[in-house]
């Protein structure tokens, strides 16, 4: 026997109102509904429609699900080590750059760029070096372009 009484077991449930964000996000869905389905629909038309050899079907699967893909997810499984703080701190960068460029559609290219270049060069200094070399010798090279079909525009006149 219970010391205590049991409470009454009258529950009733009481669904959460929806936020503001949720409502526009489920208005998007609603709108974007038709154009995704029919994508899905000529996607599905489009593989279902061809006959693909045994030989074919072997490359498309090895195209899909392996390179790039599969490298990229044993990389995720065991990146190495202080991978995902830098990653965090990269892209908090690029997320800072975005808040900092209201107003211009240039300044929305170039401060998240920036931020997660500097962010980058922090963590990855050698790479950053080669890339800065690399960089501008291809920037010298076209500037030096630019001033000889310039000249070379001036003297015809």
């Amino acid at each position: 026997l219970s010391l205590y009484s049991s409470p009454a077991q009258e529950t009733k449930y009481v669904e959460n109102p929806k936020t503001e964000l949720e409502e526009g996000v489920s208005r998007l869905r609603h709108v974007m509904e038709p154009y995704t389905a029919w994508c899905q629909l000529g996607l599905w038309f489009v593989f279902s429609e061809l006959e693909l050899t045994e030989s074919s079907k072997v490359k498309v699967d090895s195209l899909l699900c392996s390179g790039f893909s599969s490298e990229g997810y044993e990389f995720l499984q065991k990146p190495p080590a202080g991978f995902y703080p830098r990653l965090g701190v990269i892209s908090f960068a690029g997320i800072i750059g975005l808040f900092l460029a209201r107003g211009s559609k240039i300044k929305k290219l170039v401060y998240p760029a920036a931020l997660m270049g500097i962010g980058t060069a922090m963590y990855y200094p050698q790479q950053a070096v080669v890339i800065a070399k690399v960089a501008g010798t291809q920037l010298y090279d076209w500037s030096l372009q630019g001033y000889i079909a310039v000249e070379s525009l001036w003297k015809d006149n």
